[in-house]
This record gives C-alpha cells, structure tokens and sequence, in this order.
C-alpha cells in the first residue's frame, strides 16, 4: 500500500509525511474546523476519542479541553511535535502517537468517537478498505464516527481526490450505519471561503 499521505494537500506528492509540515499547510488553520466544533458544541462528541490523521492536534485538544479522553494519530512526526508542545503550551492532557490509522487494531484499544478531518478523501481505493477495516476493529459498536472530506461538489482539480456520497456509503457498507452526509466546508488559510466538503456521521453497528 501507498503512504497514505502520497497525495494529499495541492496535488503534489510528498514523500514523506514530514514534509507536508516543512511549512504551514493550508488545513493548519489553527484552531478547530467550525464543523467539528459544532458536534462538539452539541455533545455529540463523547467518551473516549481518537482523531485519526489528526496534524497538529487541535480537535484532539477540543475534546480534551471538553474534558475528554483524547488521543490523535499520524505519521507526521514534526505536527506530532507541534501537537504536544501545544498541549504544553495550553496545559491539557492529550494523547499523541506516531501511528498508521489502516492498522488501528495494533492499538489494542476501543474509542467511543472517532474525528477524520481530511485523512479519508487522500486514500486510493486500495487504501479506504483497508482504513475502513481498521477502523471498525477500534470503535465500540454503537460509536460513532464524523468524517470531513472534500466533496465532489468542489470545482476544479487542485487538492486530493472529490469523494462522492456514493463512495462514503460504498467503503463504509459492512458493519456501519450511514446516519447523514450533509454539504459542509473546510476551513483553510489560502482561501477565505474555504472548500465544499461533506460532513459524514456513521454509527458502528
């Protein structure tokens, strides 16, 4: 299988994925994705959570600031860095590892919530099976879990892969329940009216 950070961000292929983090990247916005803090707002983040692909951590330190168990994984080593020097700086206590999120089940622990934001919409097809089989060996049935990702309703090429209602549903047909896929956006810094993406909230069943 391929990195699962290959081609993410502009089009352009990093190969490694530290170097999506040589400098700030769009999706580094700073703080939460006005998305996933409405959930969050609303209580339907709970338990314990994992924020697969998580950067350089603020949903995780959304949640642990809700008092939260929160815990992120990614395989960039410098946002991990970045993560836990703001869980420092911010005085939380957050959870970062140095970790693929095809092979969750490595982990050897349940999560009650789990946040995807812009890490399902860069894997290729091979890929997203092999994701969604690790995800269901580390959510507890009755969890939940809320992807953001680039939707098809994003005009032109730049970026990762358009994903299609049809897709979401599709990956996640065996062992999920596909409770909505609403129109939503992604917040960036180069681009004030960010991009179309859909909010995907799925329950383990």
């Amino acid at each position: 299988m391929s990195s699962p950070y290959s081609h993410a961000g502009s089009g352009t292929p990093w190969a490694r994925p530290d170097d999506m983090y040589a400098s700030t990247p769009p999706w580094d916005i700073g703080r939460p994705q006005p998305a996933f803090l409405s959930l969050a707002d609303a209580g339907a983040i709970r338990g314990r959570v994992l924020d697969v692909g998580c950067g350089t951590g603020e949903h995780v330190l959304m949640c642990a600031a809700r008092g939260l168990d929160a815990t992120g994984v990614d395989l960039a080593s410098r946002a991990l860095r970045a993560a836990e020097d703001k869980a420092r700086r911010r005085g939380l206590a957050a959870r970062f590892l140095h970790h693929d999120a095809r092979r969750l089940s490595d982990l050897g622990e349940l999560f009650d919530t789990v946040l995807d934001c812009g890490l399902f919409h860069i894997f290729d097809d091979e890929d997203r099976t092999a994701f969604a089989g690790s995800l269901g060996t580390a959510v507890r049935p009755g969890g939940r879990y809320f992807m953001l990702c680039f939707s098809d309703r994003q005009p032109g090429d730049q970026g990762p892969r358009r994903v299609s209602r049809d897709e979401i549903t599709s990956t996640f047909a065996q062992g999920w329940r596909v409770d909505s896929i609403e129109p939503a956006t992604i917040d960036i810094t180069t681009d004030p009216t960010g991009v179309r993406a859909w909010l995907a909230a799925l329950t383990r069943i």
